[in-house]
């Protein structure tokens, strides 16, 4: 029997039925895979609460909490919302599978299951969810400050640089779900002729930052991808000088390290000698967390775009 991986997938198992519980772990773990065994909705999300799973596989008719209810309890949360959900069920009328997938299941499979289909459903969907990941662990690399929300405006997914700007510019950790509901006001509209696509939420007000939203399309059934940017009233070096912690004196070597100045040129600018400049740069790097000029021109031009 081929694997269907090259590393040990981990893919979480719900269902109430012993004997299928027993038929699809030895069959799964044959395949290469790791496996997780839930016998009930609460129960999967007490282990999604520890371990995020590579997939799972959810049996829709359980007691107490169904497999309907228990994808949208998973689903809800962020950490979780990119696993995917196979539904396994001996349901098969359409109001069922619609309810699958609307609940936020990627697939369907009725039972008894056949191997070979489960198996090819799984290789599909993993590779679907590692294009995913890779989509973003890029975007989060490239510094873009993105995310993306549902219609309600509930947060799907955001890069770092993204949350840190919300949340900078909200003084909150949880600044993006603060503005869900004027998020959601705004998409509302989103089919509409007239429908903007930038929002500003929240005006500028005693120096701090607005943000702005725009919404860049639909990338699934469900979710809408924005990107947020802030415009600051801050001169170029008092941002920086705010931004990263500088000295008034560090953040305009900084500014013009960010222009491509040489040190000499720099020290003329500012009426230093190149060991003065040289002694800002060296703080400057600790600041900053880089250990040289190009490291520190990226960063700072990075700041001085988002304005």
């Amino acid at each position: 029997m081929a694997e269907l991986a090259t590393r040990r997938d981990i893919v979480l198992l719900v269902d109430d039925s012993p004997d299928a519980l027993g038929f699809l772990t030895e069959t799964l773990e044959h395949s290469g895979f790791s496996v997780l065994i839930a016998t009930s909705g609460q129960a999967a999300l007490a282990i999604m609460d520890r371990i995020t799973p590579d997939l799972i596989l959810l049996d829709a008719v359980m007691p107490g909490m169904d497999g309907f209810e228990t994808c949208r309890s998973l689903k809800a949360n962020p950490s979780h919302s990119q696993v995917p959900v196979i539904f396994m069920t001996g349901l098969t009328e359409t109001e069922h599978v619609v309810n699958a997938l609307g609940s936020g299941g990627v697939d369907y499979l009725t039972k008894p299951i056949n191997i070979d289909e489960l198996r090819a459903r799984i290789r599909v969907h993993l590779s679907n969810a590692r294009s995913a990941q890779s989509a973003r662990v890029a975007l989060d690399a490239a510094g873009r400050h993105l995310l993306a929300v549902r219609a309600s405006g509930a947060l799907l997914w955001s890069t770092p640089q993204a949350t840190h700007l919300v949340n900078t510019a909200l003084g909150s950790e949880n600044g993006l779900e603060s503005i869900a509901r004027k998020l959601a006001t705004w998409l509302e509209d989103r089919d509409r002729p007239n429908f903007s696509r930038d929002f500003t939420p929240l005006p500028e007000t005693d120096g701090q930052a607005a943000l702005h939203f725009a919404f860049l399309g639909a990338i699934g059934a469900d979710e809408h991808l924005i990107r947020v940017t802030s415009a600051s009233t801050l001169a170029p070096d008092a941002l920086l000088r705010e931004h990263f912690g500088l000295t008034a004196r560090e953040a305009e070597v900084l500014l013009w390290i960010a222009k491509g100045k040489a040190n000499k040129d720099i020290g003329e600018i500012l009426g230093l000698s190149a060991r003065t400049v040289n002694k800002h740069l060296e703080q400057i790097y600790v600041k900053l967390g880089v250990e040289n000029r190009a490291s520190a021109a990226v960063k700072a031009a990075t700041i001085l775009h988002e304005r």
